[in-house]
């Protein structure tokens, strides 16, 4: 089983660096580096998310010659999500199952104004309300000078994504929550059950938006059943055929 990882907005490869030894052994790991970050900080990143999943397409489908799985949190939940049904769309293929965290249902309309394009010190005070970036690095002006336009650029193609309606995907979706996430309360992951004609769970944590660094350990070991799971049905249903 190969598990395909999505960072958050201004997130790395590294966000899952433990998850080869959190999961079982079963479990490989791909951790995907977008453009603009890590190993790839040369690269432009990107502003919309269409040509995104549209390179993502292309670059994954040479690596899905095996049982595969989307786990994407906040930005990587669109991610994972919109690559789900463009590999659905364009070649019949389609995770095992769909993990998606910390973000709401996509077809909720987004009423929050867009941030990416606020004056600097207007960008760092939301930076630091959304307490996702480390505060040693909000206060480190030259690494700063390095994040900000990769954040302004995540955020851009978030704040800018726009939803369309299609058949719901095949696989069953999976829904992580932070119970003091309250930018994503639970009734707006709950409408994630519309996008599958598969099964669908929510299962909540202690933590604010950022629950999959605190509350990592419980997130693994649920996230090591529900891969247990589906890898035993595989081999059920393998057999059976």
């Amino acid at each position: 089983m190969r598990l395909f990882c999505f960072p958050y907005a201004g997130g790395t490869a590294l966000i899952y660096r433990d998850w080869a030894d959190l999961l079982p052994s079963i479990v490989q790991v791909v951790s995907i580096e977008l453009p603009g970050r890590g190993t790839r900080s040369k690269e432009p990143p990107f502003t919309k998310l269409p040509p995104l999943i549209d390179a993502l397409t292309k670059a994954t489908l040479p690596l899905l010659n095996a049982p595969f799985a989307f786990f994407g949190h906040s930005m990587g939940a669109v991610i994972a999500f919109e690559l789900a049904r463009s590999l659905s769309r364009q070649y019949s293929r389609e995770p095992q199952a769909l993990f998606v965290s910390g973000r709401s249902a996509p077809q909720l309309p987004d009423n929050a104004p867009s941030s990416y394009n606020l004056p600097g010190d207007e960008f760092i005070e939301e930076l630091h309300r959304l307490n996702g970036t480390p505060k040693d690095v909000l206060v480190n002006a030259e690494l700063m000078e390095l994040m900000i336009p990769l954040l302004r650029a995540d955020f851009q193609m978030v704040q800018t994504y726009e939803y369309f309606a299609d058949k719901p995907l095949r696989c069953p979706i999976i829904v992580y929550g932070g119970l003091e996430d309250y930018e994503t309360p639970r009734e707006m992951l709950l409408q994630w059950g519309e996008q599958t004609s598969s099964t669908f769970s929510l299962q909540m944590f202690p933590g604010d938006h950022f629950f999959l660094r605190s509350s990592q350990t419980l997130l693994a070991e649920s996230l090591s059943l529900e891969l247990r799971e589906i890898v035993a049905r595989s081999h059920i249903n393998n057999a059976g055929s």
